[in-house]
């Protein structure tokens, strides 16, 4: 036996390093929106797709614009449109900034501008949730101007304008929950999008409330 022959190295396996907690949280994330989005593969595609196109900015802006005709509704309707444009900018930003692709299983999407092809945050879920939220913090405002209109005009002289309005605002809310859930079922978005822009709704219509009425 050779005595100069030198020990053979071992190598010891190295273990890759674990997922970093957000890593786990987009894994979880990817999993429960893929499971969701199957899950619920009967609920008829026209019925998410109607609301896509009603909850689209473009078309909330033509219709706050029209109504601006209404010395009442004003007061409501410059900060609503003042927050869809804080809305857009601050959603393209971080859209932007983040840069998160969309679900591969997202199919049949228009892109209107570039930043569409990122998925985080949600621009519907925010969008949405500003109006419902908006509108409930300003159920009020909405009640004086209904006052005004009804002082003008004889068919707005119902006593239970009040409860029309609140009836009013909860049917837009439960239209904002259900457009925020349908972009998940889409397959448009993760569902950490859609709690992200549901946030980001409700800070805008706090903020919009808040500081920039007049």
């Amino acid at each position: 036996m050779d005595r100069d022959q030198s020990p053979v190295a071992t190598t010891t396996p190295t273990t890759p390093p674990s997922p970093t907690l957000l890593r786990r949280l987009i894994n979880l994330d990817t999993t429960l929106s893929l499971h969701l989005h199957t899950l619920f593969q009967p609920v008829p595609r026209s019925l998410l797709k109607t609301l896509e196109l009603a909850g689209d900015g473009r078309f909330f802006f033509p219709v706050a614009v029209s109504l601006l005709s209404s010395s009442s509704l004003r007061p409501i309707l410059i900060p609503l449109l003042i927050g869809l444009l804080l809305d857009l900018l601050l959603v393209g930003v971080i859209k932007y900034i983040v840069r998160r692709p969309r679900p591969v299983y997202n199919k049949g999407m228009h892109l209107t501008v570039a930043v569409d092809h990122w998925s985080f945050p949600s621009g519907h879920s925010s969008r949405v949730v500003f109006v419902a939220a908006f509108l409930y913090l300003s159920t009020a405002l909405i009640g004086e101007a209904v006052a005004q209109l009804r002082s003008t005009e004889s068919r707005f002289g119902s006593d239970d304008s009040g409860k029309a309005v609140d009836f009013i605002v909860l049917i837009v809310c439960l239209w904002s929950a259900a457009t925020s859930i349908s972009r998940v079922l889409l397959g448009r978005h993760f569902v950490f999008d859609v709690v992200a822009g549901a946030c980001l709704g409700v800070w805008e219509a706090l903020f919009v409330f808040h500081f920039l009425r007049y």
